[in-house]
């Protein structure tokens, strides 16, 4: 799929869904593709795109062959988020001002950081999206290296594989198999059409009791 098929074909209904429609419709489909904790560093951004990976590993583990990030960068398309497995880490920053402005020249969506970041202030001047776990001050020089990128990587408990299709907004990230986004995309709409139902007859004065009779909603997952 290319990024103009993906942005014709997709992002537009991913625009619409939050990821807690999509997280509801993975458990429905028995996909785990849901991670927590990982949030805006700034503002309440949203992120959509196909993920070009990264995986980091500390300093002197393996040759460090190029900066972190800058072959993903140079070969991602506009539209791409990039993907940064640094295993949860809240100590060492892998991402900032210098990597955020090449990316947003690039036209990437933005980055979705299993660790932490630095110069989120730029980044917000900048307007460009940064997910992340933390924020730290310190620089990645001498501490983790780039081990590999374009390759499969781990965020929270889930795989992420180059060209899987990345949602992440307020609620946390979530992953979706490329194979499978047709089937997430049409549960996801139907559960949140009938969530907003609900909360429209909510709104027009019916009680909670009878709306959750009405619609069912604790099984609504099941069914």
């Amino acid at each position: 799929m290319t990024s103009q098929e993906f942005d014709r074909q997709y992002r537009p209904r991913l625009q619409n869904l939050a990821t807690s429609n999509l997280s509801d419709a993975l458990d429905k489909l028995g996909i785990t593709a849901a991670v927590i904790g990982i949030t805006p560093q700034w503002g309440k951004t949203k992120v959509i795109g196909r993920a070009i990976t990264i995986r980091m590993i500390a300093a002197g583990a393996v040759e460090s062959k190029a900066h972190l990030g800058v072959d993903a960068i140079f070969s991602a398309s506009p539209g791409d988020v990039i993907v940064i497995d640094n295993r949860g880490d809240l100590n060492n920053n892998c991402w900032g001002e210098i990597l955020s402005m090449g990316a947003l020249k690039k036209g990437i969506s933005g980055v979705v950081v299993d660790g932490a970041v630095r110069d989120v202030d730029t980044c917000e001047e900048f307007g460009f999206p940064v997910h992340a776990r933390g924020t730290v001050p310190i620089t990645a020089r001498g501490r983790i290296v780039q081990e590999a990128w374009n390759i499969p990587v781990r965020i929270g408990n889930i795989p992420v594989i180059p060209g899987d299709i990345i949602v992440a907004d307020v609620n946390g990230v979530v992953a979706i198999p490329a194979a499978k986004i047709e089937i997430v995309l049409d549960a996801a709409e139907a559960i949140a059409q009938k969530e907003l139902a609900m909360v429209d007859a909510l709104r027009q004065g019916q009680s909670i009791v009878d709306v959750d009779k009405q619609f069912n909603y604790e099984q609504m997952l099941k069914s």
